[in-house]
Formats: C-alpha cells, structure tokens, sequence
C-alpha cells in the first residue's frame, strides 16, 4: 500500500476515528486504526465492539492496500509531522514507512485482514436531524447519564423516542431526570431506543455542522446508524426497557417559582465558596417566600446566604438539593428565565418551560439528614 494526503486532512481523520479506540481490550488489533485503501478510497477505521467509527479522507492512492497501525503512536506521530503531505506505505509483511517532508518513520503494522470491521446493516429510512440540534439535544441531556460501570445499565444510555414527527430524548440517574423534546421536520415510524451514552458523547465531539449541516440516523433492532458529512458511526443500542417515567409528571403543584435563571445559577454557585475544604456533600436550601428566595449554605467551613428576587404562585417553602445537580440543569437552559414547580419539601422540583420543550427533575435532600 502507498498512499499520500495531507497532514491536516489525515490527523483530521484519525482524530474522529480516535474516539471509537478501547482504552483498555484483550484484543491487540483493536488498539489500532485501520487503513483501507482497497478501492478508490482512503478509508479510516476504529471499532471497540460497541461503537465503530468510520470515515473517508481525501488523498491521492499510488499502490492499493490495506494496513492496521497502532493507533496511539499512528495519532501522536501524525500529530507532530509538519504541515505538508503526508506518504505512508506498507509491504507485503507489514513493515510501515511514514514520511513527511524530511521526516521519517518505521513501524511494524498489523495485517489489515485481522481487524474487526464494523457490521454491515441494512439501512431503512433514516431519520434525518441537523448537527446543530444532535448536539444541542446531548449538551443538554448528558449531564444526567450515570457512569459507565452503575449497576443499571440503563442508566448508563439515552432513551430515543420517536413519535411521528416529536424526537424525545430521556436521561436519568439515581437523583435526577433530563428531558428534551423536539419536533422534527418529518413525520417517521416509531421508534423507541436506548442508545449508550458514550455513542452519544463521542458524535457530540466529532459533528461540528450547523443548523443546515445533517445527520441521517438509522435504526435497527440491535444497533443505531449516524451518518454525517464522510463518517458513519455504527453504535449498539442498550437493550431492554427504560424506566417508567410518566407516572412522575403531573401538572399540580403548591409552589411555582419564575426566576432570573442567571441570578439563580450564580446564586447557587456562589454557595458552595462553602464546600471549599469541606469534604462533606452539603445541600444548599432555598426558603421560597413572596418575592423572594433566599439561598443558604451551612457548612463546617461556614456560612452564607443571598436573596434572589422572584415570581411566586403558591405556598411558602423550604427545601434542600445538591448544588451540582441544579447547577448543571441551568448551564444548559438557554431560557432568560426558568421556571420551578414543587409540591412539598420531599418531592421532586421540575424545572421546565411553557411548551415542556425541557424538563429538568431533581429530587430534593432530606435537610433533617443533611
């Protein structure tokens, strides 16, 4: 194999392909990046099993082949060549020659015909959205996925709902709930999913389009297809039901809050100077009163307290959360102002707008505990 393309067009590719890279595997082939320059493309390729990740790069092809390279030492090596083309060839046992102006560089490949390409699926009609808004849809929701090695697996992906031409997307974990509904230009079969929420974390970092960039997805019974610009990305959907959420969402409540969300956020940030060497996981409590909310955090390191001005329907209340939990709900809120709905001091406060276009639930602390 021979081929030559730029240095950016090629880290620009590697880079994508990266994120779908084990970071840890018994399967030494993995731990590479697969070039594939079979055809009449330069075609790059990294698959952990659960996630592929596949893309084409433009580049001139001198001597068809195919090679697997470590993809570590491949990305860093073509990180650090100069800005100018790029030559890599193979031979017929795998030894591996990159250069880059005066630059050379040796190394023994792996053969192509060992790594695990990703499946073949057939595609139906795929749903189609912007970059923009996928990307939107995951800053906003992600926050609540539970890490990788939680003992529910669900909670470790995102739930896809598709219901004619409404795209809900759901994420929870064991204090909180994210919610994101958008309508989608078309009207599409239903569709219910659970997609990783490291699939949905890595596309968010390699889709950089706007609002008139697309994305086709793809759904299958086993797997999810994102299609973009020269990449597809081939994901194994999490399987089972997610969690009965419905019965949670009611339209009653006994205080109602509207509040400047930027006063709020800075509010509460500002409240945890008292975490400062304080190991110990301190809420922070808002006493709602008529026009008025007062902040307060208590902690072995100190005190503070802020009033907020407000909006209030209802009844006074005195209630506690984890400030984490409320502040990663309003850096994602674009909204001037937010509105909070509660029952009571044990139950859950909703955060959302007229249309429910977002809904943010975060369960409060028992204070008495706290």
């Amino acid at each position: 194999m021979k081929i030559t393309c730029s240095q950016s067009e090629l880290a620009k590719g590697v880079n994508i392909v990266s994120k779908a890279v084990p970071t840890r595997t018994t399967m030494a082939i993995l731990e590479c990046i697969l070039i594939d320059a079979t055809s009449n493309v330069i075609k790059l390729t990294a698959n952990d099993m659960e996630i592929g990740i596949e893309t084409t790069i433009e580049g001139e092809i001198e001597e068809k082949g195919i090679i697997a390279i470590d993809a570590k030492f491949f990305g860093e090596t073509i990180r650090k060549c100069p800005n100018s083309n790029v030559t890599i060839e193979s031979d017929d046992k795998y030894q591996t020659k990159i250069t880059c102006e005066s630059l050379e560089v040796n190394i023994t490949g792996k053969p192509g015909e060992d790594f695990s390409n990703i499946p073949v699926i057939p595609r139906n009609e795929p749903v189609i959205i912007s970059q923009f808004t996928l990307r939107e849809l995951v800053r906003q929701t992600s926050f609540t996925i539970s890490e990788a090695n939680a003992n529910n697996k669900m909670m470790t992906g995102e739930l896809m709902k598709i219901t004619g031409n409404n795209l809900k997307v759901v994420a929870l974990d064991t204090s909180r709930i994210s919610i994101r509904n958008i309508k989608l230009k078309e009207s599409y079969a239903d569709k219910n999913v659970i997609v990783p929420g490291k699939t949905l974390n890595e596309i968010s970092k390699i889709i950089t389009g706007g609002a008139e960039d697309m994305v086709e997805i793809f759904f299958t019974d086993n797997h999810i297809i994102f299609e973009f610009d020269h990449t597809t990305v081939v994901s194994r959907l999490i399987d089972g039901d997610f969690f009965k959420i419905d019965h949670m969402f009611s339209s009653d409540y006994e205080t109602k809050v509207k509040v400047n969300k930027k006063n709020l956020l800075d509010g509460i940030d500002r409240s945890t100077l008292m975490l400062f060497k304080d190991a110990e996981k301190k809420p922070f409590v808002m006493d709602i009163k008529e026009n008025q909310m007062e902040l307060r955090m208590n902690s072995t390191y100190g005190k503070m307290k802020e009033e907020v001005a407000i909006e209030k329907d209802g009844k006074d209340l005195t209630i506690g959360f984890n400030p984490k939990f409320f502040i990663e709900a309003l850096r994602v809120i674009d909204e001037e102002e937010v509105n909070l709905y509660m029952v009571n001091h044990r139950s859950p406060c909703f955060i959302k707008d007229e249309e429910e276009s977002f809904i943010y639930v975060i369960l409060p602390v028992n204070l008495q505990e706290a």
